[in-house]
């Protein structure tokens, strides 16, 4: 300890500390640089790809839609066989997939779902969900619930339950699409707080699926969970829901939470007014 001490008063390590910080300095900088220009790189080779890729995959989308073409018969093409093995392709077609599903209906919606399956896609969707990363689990939901993969449903639930506010929300809203007041059961049993972000969330995902004049909604109101029942009362009146006044009645009479018989009561009057 006493020849550190007499280092530090001699000054000694003045020099050898101040060119040690100057290289440390310039590396981290010259490194911080090289990751800046790879970064730049990369985002400009996907632009250029994904117009590359955009050509094929019009192609591919006109024929599934108004072709008729089975992907059996698409897949004959090795130049197409080639670029489907690359990921990054596959994750463009697959956004093209989900932007042509969310404009159209009927039969054209079913080629498009038909093709989601049968091309294989679903199961990186589903190889998404077990990723560690949130953002990639995210887009695994999203992709599921856009092609009403019921069978993700179990998986879906779990992730509502993570910890990460984002992926809850994507989650509880994709239970919502795929489920509708079945996935309620599943809000009923949530320990979580529901903060008014995630509220607003859900009630926006039952307002833009038309999930409104159904039996279930009011089973919100049964739960343990204080911040559930507050969603269940905003969604009866965000719905309107007038036939629900009984349950409103007789938890505004029952609660002993002050808040929620505010809450309770203030719906009544808006809905019987």
């Amino acid at each position: 300890m006493k020849e550190i001490w007499d280092l530090y008063k001699s000054g000694g390590w003045e020099v050898p500390f101040l060119t040690f910080s100057i290289y440390l300095f310039v590396t981290a900088s010259f490194i911080l640089y090289l990751i800046i220009v790879a970064s730049r790189n990369n985002k400009i080779k996907k632009e250029r790809l994904t117009k590359e890729y955009s050509t094929v995959i019009d192609k591919v989308m006109s024929d599934i839609i108004f072709g008729n073409i089975p992907f059996s018969k698409i897949k004959e093409d090795k130049n197409f066989l080639v670029l489907f093995d690359t990921s990054f392709f596959r994750e463009v077609l697959t956004e093209s997939l989900i932007n042509l599903h969310k404009n159209y209906e009927g039969i054209y919606a079913e080629k498009l779902e038909r093709f989601y399956e049968d091309s294989g896609l679903i199961k990186s969707s589903f190889k998404k969900l077990k990723s560690l990363r949130w953002e990639v689990k995210c887009k695994g939901i999203t992709e599921l619930a856009e092609f009403n993969i019921k069978e993700a449903f179990d998986q879906i639930i779990i992730c509502s339950k993570a910890r990460n506010k984002t992926l809850k929300i994507v989650a509880i809203n994709a239970c919502i699409k795929l489920e509708g007041t079945q996935s309620i059961q599943y809000l009923v049993q949530h320990s979580d707080p529901i903060d008014d972000w995630m509220q607003l969330n859900i009630i926006g995902a039952f307002k833009k699926h038309d999930i409104g004049d159904t039996e279930g909604i009011e089973h919100l109101l049964e739960s343990q969970n204080t911040t559930v029942i507050t969603l269940g009362l905003k969604l009866i009146k965000e719905l309107k829901l007038s036939q629900k006044v009984p349950q409103v009645a007789q938890l505004a009479a029952q609660t002993t939470n002050a808040i929620i018989k505010y809450e309770a009561q203030s719906i009544l009057q808006t809905l019987t007014a």
